[in-house]
């Protein structure tokens, strides 16, 4: 078997991702697929590449040393599709590509992408969503995207290429949790971790961050509740159905089946980047994309009045300025 660019970046997604499974999800892959073209690669270099944990799975010895070859191909190689790219949209017209965490917040990438395909008619403006914050910045990094929004979840910092402009979005966006509506606390408009200390929490691994500040929560808190480790689509499912409780945004809509609450004295929180390379594609403005981005999300903020309260009390006056010069 000859290595090929696809089954580097198959190496690398497994280590980003830290699981099979979610890598798979990352690739448009089965998880039997990527398991087998796996085991072909380690028959193939002649050794084992990552150790299955509980928690996923880690690169061992072999696999560190040739993860640090593969990144660097993998890197330069998407460079190169991205550049050829853009010197054929050249000829055929200006494009802007943005990413964003599907956690982010969806409803706030819809009212962004309106904004933008009315602020720039005529530029092809596309948006690609993965799980990974960290791989939507290298992503931007080597020009694949032009921006990304992403968050960052507090003590949990983002590995940040170099040469990125970083705009801030949110400081400090508190993490609301939703229950199901069955719930004994649901009826509460505050609920505390220790009123949740019973439920199994789904949280997902490939979710850079949330799940390490989960813990980190749940240790100065003095609670051990199960965690159960999923996707966030099939956390929504479950926790509905009454089998789960799930950290969310705080525009998070509510569901058929379940409630969305803010916790006690925010102990969970995340800062709202765009981040970008430094020039603008043609055509377009990075700080008009930015302000795009903030007015659709205090739209987004503003139907949801429990946060609403929370930023008309806690955040910095000039985030809401957007939102008083609409009202005026």
């Amino acid at each position: 078997m000859e290595l090929e660019v696809r089954h580097l970046r198959a190496l690398c997604a497994i280590a980003d991702a830290g699981s099979v499974r979610a890598a798979a999800r990352r690739l448009s892959m089965t998880q039997p697929s990527l398991t087998t073209q796996l085991r072909r690669i380690e028959k193939a270099l002649g050794g084992r590449l990552f150790v299955r944990e509980r928690t996923g799975s880690r690169p061992t010895p072999l696999g560190r040393t040739v993860l640090s070859r593969a990144r660097p191909i993998v890197t330069e190689m998407a460079a190169l599709i991205s550049e050829a790219r853009e010197a054929a949209l050249r000829s055929d017209g200006a494009r802007l590509r943005i990413g964003s965490t599907g956690g982010t917040g969806s409803s706030t990438v819809v009212g962004w992408l309106r904004r933008l395909h009315e602020r720039y008619p005529d530029v092809d403006t596309t948006i690609h969503f993965e799980t990974s914050a960290n791989l939507l910045l290298r992503m931007v990094a080597s020009g694949q995207l032009d921006a990304a929004f992403v968050h960052e979840v507090e003590g949990s910092p983002l590995s940040l290429p170099s040469g990125l402009r970083l705009r801030l979005l949110i400081e400090r966006e508190p993490q609301f949790v939703a229950v199901p509506d069955s719930h004994p606390a649901a009826q509460r408009r505050e609920l505390t971790l220790e009123d949740l200390a019973g439920d199994r929490w789904m949280v997902d691994p490939s979710a850079d961050g949330e799940w390490d500040g989960l813990r980190r929560v749940f240790a100065a808190h003095g609670v051990n509740p199960k965690v159960v480790l999923g996707d966030y689509a099939t956390a929504w499912v479950l926790t509905a159905a009454g089998e789960a409780v799930m950290p969310c945004q705080p525009t998070s809509p509510e569901r058929s089946g379940l409630v969305v609450r803010p916790l006690a004295g925010d102990p969970l929180t995340v800062r709202l980047l765009l981040v970008s390379r430094p020039a603008a594609t043609a055509g377009t403005d990075l700080d008009a994309v930015f302000e795009d981005l903030r007015a659709a999300y205090l739209e987004i903020a503003r139907q949801c009045e429990v946060y609403h309260r929370w930023l008309c009390r806690n955040a910095d006056p000039a985030l809401l300025r957007t939102e008083q010069g609409a009202d005026a």
